[in-house]
């Protein structure tokens, strides 16, 4: 019989290489998840906006009728609370304030912050102002 050499392959990857492929997605998500952070805090601050936005009209509506700012209960039936906002509520000025709820129901940078709607009425206008941080703070802060 004829000595024959068989012809060993490698199958399967070395522990370097596996090494490798560890450290690029660890690399990845050290950037990643705070980016996602910021990306769920700033949907959650839009619920604020949404509910606060909602009052332009009636605000407006119930200005010019009457002469004076109304209070959330002579806004007659409107949403005052959401899945991340936990009131809104009337300083007895001309702000509306949306306060969020605290952590583990909103984001903790959100955790206990606000969103103000306050209503000129000079001009019959509003202006938004916001206690959170910029980078989740929605375009109309």
């Amino acid at each position: 019989m004829k000595n024959m050499q068989i012809k060993h392959t490698q199958k399967g990857f070395t522990l370097i290489e596996l090494m490798i492929v560890v450290a690029i997605i660890g690399i990845l998500a050290a950037v990643a998840i705070p980016a996602y952070q910021d990306y769920i805090a700033r949907s959650q601050a839009t619920e604020a906006a949404t509910l606060l936005g909602g009052l332009k009209t009636p605000i407006s509506e119930y200005y010019l009728s009457n002469g004076a700012v109304p209070t959330i209960a002579q806004l007659g039936s409107i949403t005052d609370d959401g899945e991340y906002v936990r009131s809104i509520t009337f300083d007895g000025t001309d702000d509306y304030v949306a306060t969020f709820k605290g952590a583990g129901s909103v984001s903790a940078k959100l955790a206990g912050q606000s969103m103000t709607l306050t209503f000129v009425t000079t001009d019959s206008s509003f202006t938004w102002s916001c206690s959170m941080p910029t980078e989740i703070a929605p375009k109309n802060c």
